[in-house]
């Protein structure tokens, strides 16, 4: 069951930007492409816990500031290794609102 939590309008995040909700088990980076797409993953890099909401958002990926990785914003998969991931959470724009459902990031694991 989904739990859509209201966090930001879509305008509040610019155009290849990123913002970061703070939630007891950890930071979730929502980010904005440059076609309007929205994504959500974890804010930290599987490399060294590079602040993902820092990067570069290009397509729909983003460069981690510290090393370089490129994350895939879609399946949250680091681009050429098999040796990182972050999560990914479900999010929706709806009437120029972000949400993002609460329940999944609550049901995720905590490492």
């Amino acid at each position: 069951m989904s739990n859509w939590v209201d966090i930001a309008a879509l305008d509040d995040i610019p155009t290849r930007g990123a913002r970061v909700v703070k939630t007891r088990l950890g930071c979730v980076a929502i980010f904005r492409t440059i076609g309007d797409r929205v994504f959500a993953i974890d804010d930290a890099c599987p490399h060294k816990k590079g602040p993902l909401s820092e990067g570069i958002v290009h397509g729909n990926a983003v460069t981690c500031p510290l090393h370089n990785w490129v994350i895939d914003l879609e399946t949250g998969r680091a681009q050429g290794t098999d040796k990182g991931r972050v999560n990914t959470y479900e999010i929706r724009v709806e009437n120029g609102r972000i949400l993002l459902d609460g329940a999944r990031l609550l049901a995720r694991s905590v490492a």
